[in-house]
């Protein structure tokens, strides 16, 4: 598979369950309609994403969790704040790992992204800093305007978040390149230490 056909594998995996489930709700103005449609194409990203690459992406794999368990819980008690607040958590889980990682001294971010950027780690560990306050922020966002919007209104915030996460992603590219280290071959990561 060619790099263009990758880079489209990703955006699929990463973004095809929430466009997915912008669709269904545009087509069916009903939040309980749409959430099994969120379901179903979180698993179907997944999967797709582990029989194309042969890895199970974590990013997509942990929201896609939260998608059956939130999901689940707004169908089977027909109320549709759960799925509302399924961005709340993993956002929240999402700052917790980061934090807790870097209490445990390690990075998250660091093993995450493997081989691809090589920083310095005190760079790794304010970069982690920026992300860790950036999901504690997007966490406090969608419960603001869950608890305060129309459901047509928070689906459109949900779906534009995707454009935050990509102009936060992108406004850390100069620190990114500021401390960005040129190694040829870079070192590889250090295997978590999972206490065997």
């Amino acid at each position: 598979m060619n790099q263009q056909s990758r880079m489209w594998l990703r955006v699929l995996v990463d973004y095809g369950a929430l466009a997915a489930f912008g669709i269904a709700f545009v087509i069916t103005h009903d939040l309980l309609k749409a959430t099994p449609v969120l379901m179903i194409g979180s698993v179907i990203a997944v999967a797709l994403g582990y029989v194309i690459e042969r890895r199970l992406a974590p990013m997509p794999t942990i929201y896609g969790v939260f998608a059956l368990v939130f999901g689940g819980l707004t169908l089977v008690f027909h109320d549709k704040s759960f799925i509302k607040m399924k961005p709340t958590f993993a956002y929240a889980a999402f700052a917790v790992m980061l934090g807790a990682g870097m209490a445990m001294k390690r990075n998250p971010l660091k093993l995450l992204l493997g081989s691809a950027v090589v920083l310095p780690d005190p760079a790794w560990r304010t970069l982690t800093i920026r992300y860790l306050l950036f999901f504690v922020a997007s966490a406090i966002a969608n419960e603001v305007v869950w608890r305060t919007q129309s459901d047509s209104f928070w689906v459109m915030y949900k779906i534009g978040y995707v454009v935050v996460l990509l102009l936060f992603s992108v406004s850390q590219v100069p620190f990114l390149m500021k401390h960005m280290q040129t190694d040829e071959t870079p070192a590889p990561p250090e295997p978590p230490d999972v206490g065997f």
